[in-house]
């Protein structure tokens, strides 16, 4: 027989949705532990870590986790386009650190962490509502009695689909890439390289850590394209294919594999007894598939609403207001930036070359606005009427067009 524990709510994933929600649903005194699977937190890093230097000061992450970049660099076969902005916008995190700082703000408050902590099975009552987990965790087998589980669990969605709330994605990205040390890095830039010779469905990238310390990557839309994307990595970094070229000594340090959802965010994301959030939820950009920002959000708000939701037996209309948040939030924009991205996949190195000469007309700000999914009407029409070439026009009216 399993040993039990009782808690207001059970997490499950301890990356940045999943201590976030810790963090505020401890802070409304909901009794409430994490399980993360690996040995420690951010043990495995599964993103790059970029994300946009307003809301990372909106979170109150300290600035020594990440370093903060002003321009912007974009690669095709045939150009090479450079975006100078006046002072930083976008930033690369820090990864580790950063989650592990999420991690000590939720025990702070008085969040149980428990790592090395895998989910095997899916409580349910006769009504299916999920009251709870059964785990296997350094102390043995425990079964976790919840009032409300949130699955924080990322791309795996392991409570909503073992419960058979939510499906395998379809669609997905896969992500390799290199932490190096390298020599004659440019730490206020980084660079995304798109083309078949960087990637036959998707883009690579170099985003800078330090003066020294580097990110070097390249991923690939499943199933739009079937390559092993470490393959890609390997020739573009032994054959100094540009803009590896301008760079020196590059010595791997770390290896780091990851996954993301690539359809948009799922329908529902409240049920009896759970909620779901950052990737489980499918809330990430899918521009440049980056959502810890958006997993930070939520995850607070999650766990706020989580919390208030006690008193009324965690049911799914207790949960509507998380729902409605996020979704009133980005989906709109979540779903705008999936058809550019479908888009973007099938590109031919000729469209690529056109769609970066639009990206270079655009300048900073809109550039700016762009790849972080800001889309508003005025804006889009904005850049319809300012951009009279019939690409560009394509481009925009096809973010208009709801």
């Amino acid at each position: 027989m399993n040993l039990m524990t009782e808690h207001d709510i059970v997490i499950v994933g301890g990356g940045p949705a999943g201590l976030s929600a810790a963090y505020s649903a401890a802070r409304k005194k909901a009794t409430t532990i994490v399980l993360e699977k690996d040995d420690s937190i951010a043990q495995n890093i599964r993103t790059s870590g970029v994300s946009w230097i307003d809301d990372i000061k909106r979170f109150e992450i300290p600035e020594k986790y990440y370093n903060p970049i002003k321009n912007f660099r974009i690669i095709s076969p045939s150009k090479d386009v450079l975006l100078r902005g006046n002072s930083p916008k976008s930033c690369v995190l820090d990864v580790r650190a950063t989650y592990q700082y999420l991690a000590t703000l939720a025990a702070k408050e008085g969040a149980e962490i428990s790592v090395r902590s895998e989910v095997q099975s899916v409580k349910l009552s006769p009504s299916n509502k999920i009251t709870g987990v059964v785990a296997v965790t350094p102390k043995g087998r425990l079964d976790f009695d919840s009032k409300l589980v949130i699955d924080a669990s990322g791309f795996n969605s392991i409570v909503a689909r073992r419960s058979g709330y939510a499906y395998n994605w379809s669609r997905y990205g896969i992500g390799v890439e290199y932490e190096c040390y390298c020599e004659n890095i440019d730490p206020e830039t980084w660079v995304l390289m798109v083309g078949n010779k960087y990637s036959d469905a998707g883009y690579a990238w170099i985003f800078p850590i330090s003066n020294h310390r580097v990110r070097i990557g390249t991923g690939v839309g499943r199933p739009e394209s079937l390559s092993d994307p470490i393959k890609k990595l390997n020739t573009l970094i032994e054959n100094k294919i540009k803009p590896l070229d301008e760079l020196k000594n590059i010595q791997p340090i770390e290896y780091h594999y990851g996954f993301i959802p690539n359809e948009g965010a799922r329908k529902t994301t409240i049920f009896d007894g759970l909620l779901l959030v950052g990737d489980s939820a499918g809330q990430a950009n899918p521009l440049v598939l980056e959502g810890i920002r958006f997993a930070i959000e939520f995850g607070r708000v999650a766990g706020e609403i989580g919390a208030a939701s006690l008193s009324k037996g965690c049911t799914k209309e207790s949960l509507q207001k998380y729902e409605k948040f996020w979704k009133d939030r980005v989906d709109s924009k979540i779903k705008s930036s999936l058809k550019v991205q479908t888009r973007w996949l099938k590109m031919s190195d000729d469209a690529w070359d056109r769609e970066v000469e639009i990206i270079r007309q655009m300048g900073f700000e809109d550039f700016l606005d762009f790849i972080k999914a800001q889309f508003t009407t005025s804006k889009m029409m904005k850049l319809v009427l300012t951009h009279p070439h019939a690409t560009a026009k394509q481009l925009f009216s096809l973010i208009l067009d709801k």
